[in-house]
């Protein structure tokens, strides 16, 4: 089972989408595809010049919103067959494509592959580069197991802090995943992250765009896109993912 490429999904209440893709595309330097779907819910973030897109946008009906994972491979059935073996459940078969859910209740979706191959490049020193599952406490240690050993070709290791385990994809794979253990037991969530060279100056910029200001961690500032959803800044490299050395 081979994982050729990775998505990104920004998924803000249909109420707030036009503003939430007027955003998102502002900050990566990206243009609308068609939208597509029964309600024009689905768009692609296309990159110029060229590379291929690894972002995507949905309107949901219901709740804040947050973000998912898609995964494109080669044969899809034989992606949910072994998600399914390894504790995923599932939630909606559409054909050529399915969505499923973690054990915790993680949404995620296998698409095909259609040949993506060249990531977007680094934008005014920021890349969207990451999806954040916020995991409960009680739900955190069969997510990290259930994540490494779908994601069995990435590698797997504890983050930078005692609550966050980093799953590193192949090289050329635009799209990493941060499991971080929450400090209260609520629904499993999820939030994109950016790598920052200079995050002052990549929040400066948002906040021109029409984000807010949320919170300030060890190593990452919490953001509000002007569709209400969180994000963070992180002080990582834009071309590795990596934390700069201490």
């Amino acid at each position: 089972m081979s994982i050729r490429w990775t998505y990104a999904f920004i998924d803000r209440p249909v109420e707030s989408f036009a503003p939430a893709h007027a955003f998102w595309t502002a900050v990566t330097d990206t243009e609308l595809s068609e939208f597509r779907g029964e309600q024009g819910e689905f768009v692609t973030l296309l990159p110029r010049g060229g590379a291929d897109a690894c972002v995507k946008a949905q309107g949901v009906g219901s709740g804040p919103g947050g973000a998912h994972l898609d995964f494109a491979v080669d044969d899809v059935p034989e992606f949910v067959e072994e998600a399914l073996k390894r504790g995923a459940g599932p939630a909606a078969d559409h054909g050529d494509w399915a969505v499923l859910r973690s054990p915790a209740g993680q949404f995620f979706c296998a698409v095909p592959w259609h040949g993506e191959s060249v990531r977007p490049p680094v934008v005014r020193g920021s890349r969207l580069d990451q999806v954040c599952l916020d995991v409960p406490p009680s739900a955190y240690a069969a997510e990290v197991a259930f994540w490494s050993a779908l994601l069995s070709g990435w590698e797997s290791a504890p983050g930078s802090r005692p609550e966050f385990h980093v799953l590193r994809p192949p090289a050329g794979l635009p799209v990493r995943v941060l499991l971080q253990r929450v400090g209260e037991e609520r629904p499993v969530a999820a939030h994109l992250d950016l790598a920052c060279a200079d995050i002052p100056a990549t929040r400066a910029r948002h906040e021109e765009l029409g984000a807010a200001f949320v919170a300030e961690g060890s190593h990452w500032t919490v953001m509000r896109d002007p569709a209400g959803g969180t994000y963070c800044l992180t002080v990582r490299d834009p071309e590795t993912g990596g934390l700069p050395a201490s």
